[in-house]
């Protein structure tokens, strides 16, 4: 059985001044597995939500269906595993570096950008999305 990271407890009111959530409290994040590069998921956070992936090392997200918070694998076993936690330039959008375990996707797959627009309009459907260059 391995043990969680456990890191002291985040209060909302120390996360950075620089990050601009929406109207309704919430900011984009974008999972991303940290070996290879893979761009895995897109959910939503608010602030609670990252402060408890901060606090627990585990991906936390808010559905905006639920209205509530879920973290990612407790229902599927499809955890992800924080490495690290980045904002942009603008601090509207983070950039969660995770360890992904089984598939990121509702639909079973690895990521949820499998369906691609090409040049010409039509959409094509692939297993997943690697970065030119790198092999999983």
């Amino acid at each position: 059985m391995s043990e969680e990271k456990k890191n002291p407890p985040v209060d909302i009111t120390d996360l950075p001044s620089a990050l601009r959530f929406n109207a309704d409290g919430l900011i984009p994040a974008i999972a991303q597995q940290f070996d290879t590069g893979e761009v895995l998921m897109m959910a939503w956070m608010n602030a609670e939500s990252l402060a408890k992936t901060l606090q627990d090392g585990r991906a936390v997200y808010w559905s905006r269906s639920r209205q509530s918070l879920w973290r990612k694998g407790d229902t599927s076993g499809h955890i992800q595993r924080l490495i690290s936690c980045h904002f942009d330039c603008d601090g509207d959008t983070l950039l969660l570096l995770v360890d992904q375990t089984g598939a990121a996707c509702h639909e079973g797959t690895r990521t949820c950008f499998t369906h691609q627009i090409e040049t010409n309009g039509k959409t094509a459907q692939n297993d997943t999305l690697t970065p030119v260059g790198t092999r999983c």
